[in-house]
């Protein structure tokens, strides 16, 4: 493993809206202030990402204030029907409005549009945390979309990474919080989703200045298999991480720092991903050895030119193991996602 520099803590940025310090830690101990950024307002990006689900289905909330742009976006997903359905509400120029929360700690993340009567919330309760959602006319046949999911983590640690990217005055400071259990509902009309028994749920946390073009690769599970809880968060693509990978394994009240992921998608004759065939992550250590069998890829293409997200997020099982220096931990047919997401903005 090559080296991992974990951080210290203080103010993540310095004096010329740099980052003071570019590493790894397990909880947010640098401290994020909207107001040090020194870059034009319309280029931060600030968002908290939930993803709730199970082997049969799942939920997706984003609440994002992009700078030129906010987004509040819900998917429904139903892994046995193969299908989604996902709606964004679009916004200008918020350029801090929606007053995102400085910490994934404390505060409330709150969209609301009282015209069309959406509300997406996501609500600190102690340690918990509560996702409430009211969209009506959320589908086609013009049913109202609704949820109430309570999320207890049951991970001491988290992946917290601080990356510059080579352009002064740009960063990513990154949060997840995996093997959140939970319990609660979501409904689509009469159609009733439990989302307790075997749920899990995954915080995305984003606070930074981001470069124009970029590429992602990101992949994370959530789950318990024999007893114990396990999760991972496996990415690359963007930024200079050579002081620290976004790589972590959860096991337990276990965190293990992973070195470097390779995501092998397949590829089709004329050169294009095979998103939908089976893929394989390895990494140069040898510690990281799993297949991921798709079910149902999520694919969105929005094309304006100026501004693409071309995103391919695709859900299914993980089988494999992790090779540590005093275990190998096993898993098999757990549910997760892998995706690749290609950004112009």
């Amino acid at each position: 493993m090559s080296e991992q520099h974990q951080l210290g803590p203080g103010p993540l940025l310095n004096a010329a809206g740099n980052l003071a310090e570019a590493g790894f830690a397990y909880s947010l101990v640098r401290h994020y202030d909207r107001n040090l950024i020194k870059a034009k307002k319309s280029r931060i990006k600030e968002w908290d990402y939930y993803y709730i689900g199970n082997a049969e289905y799942g939920v997706a909330l984003t609440i994002a204030d992009n700078g030129y742009m906010s987004m509040a976006s819900v998917s429904l997903l139903d892994f046995r029907k193969k299908k989604d359905i996902t709606v964004s509400k679009i916004g200008l120029f918020p350029m801090g409005k929606l007053k995102m929360p400085s910490s994934s700690i404390a505060g409330d993340t709150i969209y609301e549009n009282k015209k069309k009567g959406i509300e997406l919330k996501f609500l600190h309760q102690g340690n918990k945390r509560r996702i409430l959602c009211n969209f009506p006319k959320f589908d086609k046949a013009g049913r109202t979309f609704r949820c109430d999911i309570l999320l207890q983590e049951t991970n001491k640690k988290s992946m917290v990474i601080a990356t510059p990217f080579d352009k002064t005055r740009h960063f990513y400071y990154n949060q997840k919080i995996n093997n959140l259990v939970s319990s609660g509902y979501a409904k689509l009309g009469d159609d009733y989703y439990d989302l307790n028994k075997d749920t899990f749920g995954v915080l995305d946390w984003g606070r930074g200045v981001w470069t124009y073009k970029n590429t992602w690769y990101w992949s994370s599970l959530s789950g318990k298999q024999d007893g114990h809880y396990i999760g991972f968060n496996l990415g690359y693509g963007f930024g200079n991480t050579s002081r620290a990978s976004e790589n972590m394994l959860f096991y337990d009240d276990y965190a293990v720092k992973l070195d470097d992921v390779k995501m092998d998608i397949p590829m089709f004759a004329n050169g294009k991903d095979n998103f939908m065939a089976p893929w394989h992550f390895r990494s140069s250590d040898g510690t990281i050895n799993l297949t991921f069998t798709p079910v149902y890829d999520r694919h969105a293409d929005m094309n304006l030119l100026i501004l693409r997200s071309n995103q391919h997020q695709v859900f299914g099982t993980f089988s494999g193991t992790f090779t540590l220096e005093d275990k190998t931990i096993e898993i098999h047919d757990l549910p997760g996602f892998a995706e690749k997401v290609f950004n112009k903005w």
